[in-house]
């Protein structure tokens, strides 16, 4: 399965545009999915900054703290399992898209 421009163009969105395309390219023959190609992109960079101290601070000259982007990177981790932003080769019918129908009985309440 050969990546379209439109699937990487999702992907450079959603990972960063310095993100090396001929790896991509590997991960998605190997993957089948952009959602599955960013996915593991991400979980490999959060993985690395879990590995490294979260602050380093030298005192009166600079402090350097990653707790944010940890967190940033686990909320876009789990936007993308929810699925969303919908990727170009997602399956038909997932994703905001899809309406769901339903019904409900008004009652009326008993006067007091």
């Amino acid at each position: 399965m050969a990546l379209d421009t439109t699937v990487q163009a999702w992907l450079l969105a959603q990972l960063g545009e310095t993100t090396n395309t001929t790896d991509l390219e590997t991960r998605y023959a190997r993957l089948g999915t952009a959602r599955a190609v960013a996915l593991e992109v991400l979980r490999g960079r959060l993985a690395a900054l879990i590995q490294q101290p979260a602050s380093v601070n030298v005192s009166g000259a600079v402090a350097v703290t990653f707790t944010e982007n940890i967190k940033a990177l686990e909320r876009q981790i789990a936007l993308l399992e929810s699925g969303e932003p919908p990727a170009p080769d997602d399956p038909p019918g997932t994703g905001d898209d899809t309406v769901l129908l339903g019904t409900f009985q008004l009652v009326e309440r008993r006067r007091r």
